[in-house]
């Protein structure tokens, strides 16, 4: 399923998928942050929030964090899926999952100037993800 005959389309595979997991990672631990642990000081030094902003957007941010970890369970049985029972299955959900991840990474980055940073972090590995990923299904 991996195999073509140029092996540049497993190469790509390989990559998206690497990226995938590794966007998956990124946005369970942005889960973890914003639903578990959204008022400690260390994650309110990562969001550059106060203790009284952070009490008063707690429910904003767990309601977040499953967006997030939602994600990542997406991207990853895309990934599972992929190699063990359907390649055309699971590039859907890695290109649904990765792809939600770049595409709300790009709205923060547009319309949020001061969270590019932030933006970068969140969208850059996903973005790669679905590009390898696309470049294989163009090589098939």
């Amino acid at each position: 399923m991996l195999e073509h005959p140029t092996g540049k389309r497993s190469v790509m595979v390989v990559a998206g998928l690497v990226l995938a997991a590794l966007a998956a990672l990124v946005h369970v631990y942005i889960f973890v942050m914003e639903s578990l642990t959204w008022t400690s000081p260390k994650t309110r030094a990562v969001f550059g929030i106060g203790a009284e902003e952070a009490e008063a957007t707690k429910e904003l941010a767990f309601n977040q964090g499953f967006y997030n970890l939602f994600l990542a369970i997406v991207t990853a049985v895309g990934i599972v899926l992929y190699p063990v029972c359907s390649a055309a299955v699971g590039s859907a959900l890695v290109f649904a999952g990765a792809g939600s991840m770049a595409a709300a990474a790009a709205v923060l980055f547009i319309f949020s100037p001061d969270k590019r940073s932030a933006a970068l972090k969140q969208g850059v590995i996903p973005l790669l993800a679905v590009v390898a990923l696309a470049i294989s299904v163009a090589l098939s």
